[in-house]
């Protein structure tokens, strides 16, 4: 492996030979201190061993060409420029710093590589053009909501005293009926009158 891997996982490997495991096992001297040494012991081998064998790997090469095709040279040139100055960078702090990046972030590193990348600003030009229409489909979806609470509210009460009239259908006198609903009694009552019997 060669690149920016292999040059981070050199400098975590020979700063972990440096460490001097057994003489700072003689110091400790309860039981306990020493199973708290061998646990943090073995956590380091793990780490240690983890940057071995999966980060020792060389990452595939990013397809600059492919990008330029499907976005626009200028765009990926800039992404490129940016990313080769991170890794830099970034190596730059392990190297100095070893693994102990105090008051270090990646934001921090990366927004320090692409400094002078220039963005242009956003001028947003649609939604000046929707907004009126949009505030007033919320204005008709308001109506539509009421009306629609309203008939609701009304359907609720119809099927309220259709249940009643169907458990009090078979004992119920015409008056009674004819007390709820008086327009078909005033109806009977023309008919009747207008001698109309429906032929």
């Amino acid at each position: 492996m060669s690149g920016p891997g292999k040059k981070v996982v050199d400098v975590a490997f020979k700063a972990s030979k440096n460490i001097d495991w057994e003489g700072m096992a003689k110091l400790l001297v309860s039981d306990e201190a020493r199973k708290e040494f061998a646990t943090l012991r073995r956590t380091f081998d793990e780490v240690n061993s983890t940057l071995q064998t999966k980060f020792s790997q060389e990452p595939e090469p990013i397809d600059w060409e492919y990008y330029r095709k499907g976005i626009g040279s200028r765009l990926v040139d800039m992404y490129k420029e940016a990313y080769e100055i991170e890794v830099i960078i970034f190596i730059m702090l392990v190297i100095r710093f070893g693994w102990n990046f105090e008051g270090f972030t990646i934001t921090n590193v990366i927004y320090s590589s692409i400094a002078g990348v220039e963005i242009p600003k956003f001028v947003d030009t649609v939604t000046p053009q929707y907004k009126p229409k949009f505030d007033a489909l919320l204005v008709e979806l308001k109506e539509a909501e009421e009306k629609s609470l309203k008939e609701s509210e009304r359907l609720e009460k119809e099927i309220a005293e259709v249940q009643e009239l169907k458990q009090k259908i078979s004992t119920m006198t015409a008056d009674e009926y004819f007390e709820k609903h008086p327009e078909l009694k005033k109806k009977f009552d023309d008919e009747i009158r207008n001698d109309y019997w429906g032929y």
